[in-house]
């Protein structure tokens, strides 16, 4: 149990303190739990390198400009795929 060197006091507003109510997972459940659960969710721990968000760019740069395959295309190319690769494992039919 916290001591009250390890706590302090905040001022919601009261519709707030009705929301924080309405989150909780059991009636018993602190604040304080409530709060950590939400920053908990909020903040990103692994934030994404600057590599990943170049690749985002471009990947969003390729869409805008067309540059990109329907689901009915990738599907048609995959079955093309594995069927060449069973007629030149097995040879034709």
């Amino acid at each position: 149990m916290p001591t009250a060197a390890d706590t302090t006091t905040i001022k919601i507003r009261v519709p707030l303190k009705h929301r924080l109510d309405s989150l909780k997972i059991h009636p018993g459940e602190s604040y304080t739990d409530v709060i950590e659960r939400l920053v908990e969710m909020a903040v990103d721990d692994e934030p994404l390198s600057d590599a990943t968000i170049k690749a985002i760019e471009e990947s969003l740069e390729d869409i805008k400009a067309g540059r990109l395959y329907t689901l009915e295309q990738v599907m048609a190319e995959l079955k093309d795929d594995e069927l060449s690769r069973l007629l030149l494992r097995d040879g034709p039919p």
